[in-house]
C-alpha cells in the first residue's frame, strides 16, 4: 500500500493534524523542517497556513511548490511508536542497530 495524506488541518504555530490512508491520525510539527530555498518561505506563518492536500501527490503542499513526502510526515507524526520502528528504518529515517561481535 502506498501511503497518502487524505486530510490536513492547521493546529497552531507550525503544527498540522494529518489523517493518512491507513486511518492513522497524527500531528506533525514542521518548525525544524522549514529550511532551504523551497521551505524557508514557509517560516512566514501566514504563508505556512495556506496549505492544501494534493490528491494526486497524496501529501500536503503549498502554492510555492513546496511539499513533503508523505512518508516523512508519517515519520514525524508517529516516530515514537515502537511498532513502526522497523518501517522507519526501511525508509531510512532511523538507523537499524548493527550487531557488534
Amino acid at each position: 500500500m502506498f501511503l497518502h495524506v487524505v486530510s490536513a488541518s492547521y493546529m497552531d504555530n507550525y503544527k498540522i493534524k494529518l489523517q493518512f490512508n491507513d486511518h492513522r491520525t497524527g500531528i506533525v510539527d514542521l518548525v525544524d523542517s522549514l529550511n532551504g530555498k523551497m521551505f524557508s518561505p514557509l517560516q512566514d506563518l501566514v504563508l505556512f497556513q495556506q496549505f492544501g492536500v494534493d490528491a494526486e501527490l497524496g501529501t500536503v503542499c503549498w502554492s510555492n511548490g513546496a511539499d513533503f513526502a508523505p512518508e516523512y510526515l508519517y515519520f514525524l507524526a508517529f516516530r515514537d511508536l515502537p511498532e513502526l520502528k522497523e518501517q522507519f528504518e526501511k525508509w531510512g529515517y532511523l538507523r537499524a542497530k548493527v550487531a557488534v561481535s
